[in-house]
């Protein structure tokens, strides 16, 4: 990776800053979904403990878009971080100003301190020197940032505030994510494969373009899939269609060659709901009147044996619209291959994050692939070969 983390700095008796991504969903009770993020923020704020530092953490939760919003608090993150680390955590009224400042000095070895939302201020997303100058003082000279999640954006507490701080380090989840999502790919196992789904293509021209040269296969599904199959002169009904892609659609199928590998059928419906009557047909017959929904039986066997035989797989986006299970059947199969791949034949597998990581957890399929992002733009950015400006914000590392 390059970047110093936060085994080659002494912590003990210091206030740490520490970025985080508790970015997590929350039901209309404001109840915490999917304390994934927290989890994964664990080892680091473990080890900074346990060498005897009290911590100081910032994260955002939502858009509240510079206003302060009750539902958007970081109340209920604070509840369930007190759980994980058995330790009080202190959730401060906001994230700068003189009562959080002095709650900040007051902390002693051990202590967690969590800021209220960064984005309650719309100085963070705005990179504001000055707000950056208070947030890095709420510690005493060292940042450690471990929001993957956040580092494709330079806004003031992943960016600014490492020019008010004297060591900028990273955590042990950005390292890993890091590792995985750039080093990995340097030499992966073949054949390397990358399955690409969603919605559009515009998201994914980038990775498109910085992975074709590396991989031995693209397999495309999801909704960017009917912009590919119109660029190839296929009707596909009222399928979602980035009609301003389709010339860049045509460019990347002729660029790829055999590589990259479409669905051959579909399954296609008229209403888009539960329960709702379906038809599986194949990509040159989808009736006009009607949408694709997930991949066919067809692809999925295809697919499927594509990946059995994969030595990496990077996987970034459904294939279908896993949220209803009668448009579900693709992306399950594709995981729980996966999943197998990786558990009998040593695959490596690489999910990353957002909705394909939800959809790998619906799947019942995620406790055994190799890595899943905690960062769905980020991963993106990271495979497209994107500079992410809260990575190259930090200290470099006695290799570099």
């Amino acid at each position: 990776m390059g970047k110093k983390t936060i085994d080659e700095i002494e912590v003990a008796g210091k206030r740490i800053l520490v970025r985080v991504d508790f970015n997590i969903p929350l039901d209309g009770d404001a109840k915490i979904t999917d304390d994934n993020r927290i989890r994964a923020a664990l080892p680091t704020l473990w080890h900074l403990l346990q060498k005897g530092a009290s911590l100081v953490l910032m994260s955002h939760l939502g858009r509240p878009k510079g206003t302060v919003s009750q539902g958007l608090s970081l109340a209920p993150v604070a509840t369930e971080l007190h759980g994980h680390l058995g330790t009080s955590v202190l959730l401060a009224p906001d994230c700068i100003g003189d009562e959080t400042a002095g709650l900040a000095r007051d902390l002693k070895p051990g202590n967690v301190l969590l800021l209220e939302n960064l984005r309650f201020h719309k100085e963070e997303e705005e990179n504001d020197p000055d707000f950056a100058r208070q947030l890095a003082e709420m510690g005493n000279g060292i940042y450690v940032n471990d929001a993957f999640g956040a580092a494709h954006r330079a806004h003031a507490s992943t960016e600014g505030i490492t020019h008010h701080t004297e060591h900028n380090v990273a955590g042990y989840l950005m390292s890993k994510e890091l590792q995985y999502l750039q080093e990995a790919l340097v030499e992966p196992a073949r054949p390397f494969l990358a399955i690409l789904g969603g919605a559009k293509v515009s998201d994914k021209i980038e990775v498109i373009e910085h992975l074709l040269d590396k991989l031995d296969k693209l397999l495309i599904g999801g909704g960017m899939a009917y912009t590919f199959l119109k660029a190839q002169g296929h009707e596909i009904g009222k399928s979602l269609l980035e009609e301003a892609t389709v010339p860049v659609a045509a460019e990347l199928l002729q660029k790829a060659g055999d590589k990259l590998v479409l669905p051959v059928d579909c399954l296609v419906t008229q209403k888009f709901a539960a329960g709702a009557e379906t038809r599986m047909v194949p990509v040159n017959e989808i009736p006009a009147d009607w949408e694709g929904v997930d991949i066919g039986s067809q692809t999925r066997e295809l697919f499927v044996n594509t990946i059995s035989e994969a030595g990496t797989v990077v996987w970034n986006g459904p294939v279908g619209v896993f949220e209803i299970d009668d448009f579900a059947a693709g992306t399950n199969a594709i995981a729980q291959t996966l999943e197998q791949a990786t558990w009998e034949s040593g695959a490596v597998s690489i999910i990353g994050g957002g909705d394909t990581a939800a959809a790998v957890v619906k799947a019942g399929a995620h406790k055994r692939m190799t890595h899943i992002s905690t960062g769905g733009g980020a991963s993106l950015e990271c495979l497209g070969g994107r500079a992410l400006p809260g990575v190259d914000a930090l200290d470099d590392g006695a290799d570099r």
